[in-house]
C-alpha cells in the first residue's frame, strides 16, 4: 500500500496552479499526448457517458451548464478547470435566489451545483487541497438542497472502521408506515449526490426510499481516508443493512441493493455476504475477473483513479491486488433475486463474463442486454428505444418488494427497441 495522503485542505479559487501528486499509471504517462488529443477530438466524454449520466437527475435545465463544460474542454487538465467554473457560476445563483427568499430557484441551482462540483473531483486522482475543496462545496451545496428538497432527504452517517460511511437517505413525499428501501452504491466516478433525481425520482415515485451512501474509495468516505480493500464493500455493506434495519422509517424486511459501473461489482459482493436482500440490481456491469479490460485496455484513467480509490501509488503493487478482484469464489452466496443490464458491447467488461457469473449465481437471474451498447448505457439506439433502464431497474424492485416471484429471463433489446424474450442460456 501506498502512503495515504490526506490533504490539508484550503480555499478554491481556481487561481493557484495545483502542484500535487496526482497517482499516474504508466500508460498515462507514455500516451498522455494521445488521451489529450483524443478528449480534443470526442471531448469531455471520450471515455463513457459521464456528462450525461450525471447530468440526468438534475433534468434539462442543466444542459446549458454541462454543454458549455463539452464545449470548452479540449485536453485532460481542462476538465477539472472547467466544472469547477461552472460549479462557481451555479452556487453563487444558488446563493443569491436563497437571500431573496427564492425556495425553488434556490434548490435547482444548488442542485446542479453539486453535481458539477462532483465532477470537478472527479480527474484528480489525490486527496489533494483543491480535491477536498471542491468537495466541502460540493456538501455545502447539497445541504442547501435539503434545505428546500421537494421530498424529505436527510444526511446520514454510519459508522464504520473507525470513521463513517457518509449518505443521504430520501424517502418519498408523502408517505407513511415502514417504507421499502433501495440501497443505491455509485461506480468509480459516482458520488451520492447525483444517485437521485432532483424530480420524479423513478423509485421515490414508486414508494419506495432510497439511501444514496458511498463505499470507501468513494466521495467523502474516500477524503476521509477510507480505501477500496477487496473485502471493504462487504464490511461495508453489512454495516450499512444493519444501519438501515434498525431505521423507524424503513421496514427491515424489504431492503434491496443495487450498484452501477463499479458499484455493480461491490453490490454483488454485499448480495452474496449478507442474508434477508429483497433482491440486488446492477447496470453497466464490471463482472471480469482480474478487471484486465478496465484497467489495462480502456481509457488510463480509470487504472489510475482506482488506484487512488485504493490506496496505492505503486502500479506493481495494484496489479497483484486487481488480479484478485474476482466475483466467481462469491457467486454461490447470491441467494437473492439478481437483475442485471448490460451494454452487449461492453468495452470494460466483456458480456462473456456476466454469462459466466450466471451460471454460478443460483437464485432466479434476469439479464437485459442492449444490442451494441457500451458500458454507459444510454447513448445507443437500443437504450434510447427500447425499455428505460431506470424503469427496468425500478419496476422490477418494486416487484421484489410487492412478493412477486422472480424467474430466470434474457431479454435482448435491439436497435429498433423491441425486446426478444430468448433462453437463458446460462442454465443449460
Amino acid at each position: 500500500m501506498s502512503e495515504r495522503r490526506t490533504g490539508t485542505g484550503g480555499d478554491v479559487s481556481g487561481e493557484a496552479p495545483d502542484r500535487w501528486p496526482y497517482v499516474r499509471t504508466r500508460r498515462m504517462a507514455e500516451q498522455r499526448w494521445l488521451l489529450d488529443a483524443t478528449i480534443h477530438q470526442l471531448g469531455v466524454d471520450w471515455d463513457q457517458g459521464r456528462s450525461r449520466y450525471t447530468m440526468y437527475p438534475a433534468g434539462l435545465d442543466a444542459e446549458p451548464d454541462f454543454a458549455r463544460v463539452r464545449e470548452r474542454v479540449r485536453k485532460f487538465d481542462d476538465i477539472h478547470r472547467e466544472f469547477a467554473t461552472a460549479a462557481r457560476r451555479r452556487e453563487r445563483l444558488a446563493e443569491e435566489a436563497e437571500e431573496a427568499g427564492r425556495a425553488v430557484e434556490a434548490r435547482e441551482h444548488a442542485f446542479v451545483a453539486s453535481i458539477l462540483w462532483g465532477n470537478a473531483q472527479w480527474p484528480l486522482f489525490g486527496n489533494s487541497p483543491t480535491v477536498l475543496g471542491y468537495g466541502r462545496h460540493k456538501v455545502a451545496c447539497y445541504d442547501t438542497f435539503i434545505r428546500h428538497a421537494p421530498h424529505p432527504v436527510r444526511r446520514v452517517e454510519i459508522p464504520f472502521g473507525g470513521g463513517s460511511l457518509p449518505g443521504y437517505l430520501h424517502l418519498p413525499l408523502g408517505a407513511s408506515g415502514r417504507l421499502p428501501c433501495f440501497v443505491q452504491i455509485g461506480g468509480m466516478d459516482s458520488f451520492k449526490e447525483h444517485q437521485v433525481a432532483m424530480y420524479g425520482d423513478k423509485f421515490l415515485e414508486r414508494g419506495i426510499a432510497r439511501l444514496a451512501v458511498e463505499l470507501p474509495g468513494q466521495g467523502e468516505a474516500l477524503t476521509g481516508g477510507l480505501f477500496v480493500t477487496e473485502t471493504s464493500a462487504i464490511d461495508a455493506g453489512r454495516a450499512i443493512l444493519d444501519w438501515v434495519r434498525l431505521q423507524d422509517e424503513l421496514d427491515p424486511g424489504r431492503v434491496a441493493i443495487g450498484g452501477n459501473s463499479f458499484g455493480s461489482f461491490w453490490a454483488t459482493q454485499v448480495a452474496a455476504s449478507v442474508d434477508g436482500l429483497a433482491g440486488c440490481a446492477v447496470v453497466g456491469v464490471i463482472h471480469e475477473p482480474g478487471m484486465h479490460a478496465i484497467f489495462e485496455t480502456a481509457s488510463p484513467t480509470f487504472k489510475a483513479r482506482f488506484m487512488y480509490m485504493s490506496g496505492f501509488d505503486d502500479e506493481d503493487a495494484f496489479d497483484a491486488f486487481a488480479a484478485h478482484l474476482d466475483l466467481r469464489p462469491l457467486a454461490g452466496g447470491v441467494r437473492c433475486p439478481y437483475l442485471v443490464l448490460a451494454g452487449e458491447d461492453d468495452e470494460l467488461s466483456p458480456i462473456e463474463h456476466t454469462f459466466e457469473l450466471l451460471r454460478a449465481i443460483p437464485s432466479p437471474s434476469q439479464l437485459v442486454v442492449y444490442q451494441g451498447e457500451r458500458h454507459s448505457l444510454g447513448a445507443g439506439a437500443a437504450a434510447s428505444f427500447g425499455p428505460n433502464r431506470h424503469h427496468v431497474v425500478a419496476d422490477w424492485v418494486a416487484d421484489r418488494f410487492a412478493g412477486r416471484p422472480a424467474e430466470d429471463r434474457f431479454l435482448h433489446v435491439d436497435g429498433t427497441g423491441r425486446v426478444h424474450d430468448q433462453h437463458p442460456t446460462w442454465r443449460d
